[in-house]
């Protein structure tokens, strides 16, 4: 007897997430054939040496026997007031316990804003190049992701232009990513107050995921955006994961800053669908209180010669050494976002190329369509990997580009040089 197929959700259509796509797959399936990948694709701290505080594990340690039941759907309330006090210190006003909820990473909590907010055909305007996770989650949430263009000549910093151009009677809120993902942009106060002025003009939400918020580099300085949009309803996402190296605890959390006197339906929406979770992880939630309110250790790795901010520096170097290559050089975050001169390197398919990547040098990336951006010439690149293992992957991408300038050369009936 034939058996139907059974497929997936239409609601699926058009999402997609490429740091853990098909290109994974098969540096996995290479991987279990007995070849050595450097994984560049995505920022697991982790993965590459990178510890937790110790402060953070041993009170984890000490916890959690305490707490081996549900906690409050929305949290621990420790872990929440200990938000609160980690606003007040940026000068963020007007954020209550209540207005806290915890989640499993920022991830969770992103879904679940979206989830309560969008009908469909509600749109949301996003960046691109984007942290894909806000598109895939949009689309699966019954809305339209809108992006609005970074400029990559202008340090990756959005456009107001594009951004006033592209909002709709449908347009229901707007994402800004600060330190942005993937290009490491950090962005003014004048643009965040811009943005602000749009949001106030129409009416919109704005999301604000500030995850990278410790991660600085050079003189940048990271503007909390609900210092600015103080009568604008704004919802702020952290995280354990990245500042302070703890992406497997899945720790985060959002608040709701600006006026919320309108919202009050919308505030029901997140708590029915925070009880229906029950709660976040408890071990995610007992790091928060000493993540926040401990020793910031994170900045001996971005200052000075610490090794974040070194290995940036290697990176941004290398790379930009290899003829038809280009670097922003990222104020913040854990990323570059690497332009290909379409002149000397032909590419049709971003996702194939860095497949050949993977396939002939054994070095995993995502190509710059992953992250929704609006050409085939574009990569992100991790710079978490040691100095000597950094200076390995670029070599390897430099003699993947050496052979590809080689080939269209020959193609093209030109001189053989690299």
């Amino acid at each position: 007897m034939m058996k139907n197929k059974i497929l997936k959700s239409q609601k699926l259509d058009g999402v997609g997430y490429d740091i853990r796509g098909p290109v994974l797959t098969r540096a996995q399936e290479l991987e279990a054939e007995g070849e050595k990948i450097i994984k560049l694709n995505i920022g697991n701290l982790g993965a590459f040496g990178f510890v937790p505080p110790i402060e953070i594990v041993q009170d984890i340690q000490r916890t959690l026997a305490e707490h081996v039941g549900y906690t409050d759907s929305k949290g621990l309330f420790t872990a929440r007031k200990a938000v609160v006090q980690y606003t007040q210190s940026q000068g963020v006003l007007g954020v209550a316990v209540d207005d806290v909820y915890l989640g499993n990473g920022a991830s969770e909590l992103i879904a679940l804003s979206l989830n309560v907010l969008l009908n469909d055909g509600d749109e949301v305007l996003i960046p691109a190049p984007d942290y894909p996770l806000w598109t895939a989650v949009t689309t699966l949430s019954g809305g339209t992701p809108i992006h609005y263009i970074c400029d990559e000549t202008n340090d990756w910093q959005p456009s107001l232009e594009d951004i006033q151009s592209k909002i709709t009677k449908n347009t229901k809120a707007i994402v800004v990513i600060n330190p942005n993902n993937p290009t490491g942009a950090v962005y003014s106060k004048e643009l965040l107050e811009g943005i602000v002025r749009v949001a106030r003009k129409h009416s919109l939400i704005v999301f604000a995921d500030e995850v990278y918020d410790k991660i600085l580099f050079d003189d940048a300085v990271h503007v909390p955006l609900a210092t600015i949009a103080t009568d604008v309803l704004t919802i702020v996402f952290g995280s354990i994961s990245k500042n302070y190296r703890s992406c497997g605890f899945r720790g985060g959390w959002m608040y709701l800053a600006g006026d919320k006197s309108h919202a009050t339906d919308y505030i029901e929406g997140l708590n029915m669908l925070s009880s229906m979770r029950l709660c976040s992880n408890t071990a995610g939630q007992l790091a928060i209180q000493t993540a926040l309110g401990g020793y910031q250790s994170i900045h001996e790795l971005t200052r000075g010669d610490g090794r974040i901010k070194k290995q940036r520096d290697v990176a941004f170097e290398l790379l930009s050494a290899i003829p038809g290559v280009k670097v922003v050089l990222p104020k913040g975050a854990l990323y570059m976002f690497v332009a290909l001169d379409p002149k000397m390197y032909h590419i049709d398919d971003d996702q194939k190329f860095v497949l050949e990547l993977l396939e002939e040098q054994k070095v995993l990336v995502v190509q710059g369509t992953g992250f929704n951006w609006v050409d085939n010439h574009h990569f992100r690149f991790v710079f978490l990997p040691h100095e000597a293992d950094l200076r390995i992957a670029i070599g390897r991408i430099a003699t993947f580009l050496e052979n590809k300038r080689i080939a269209q050369n020959q193609k093209q009936g030109l001189p053989l040089q690299g």
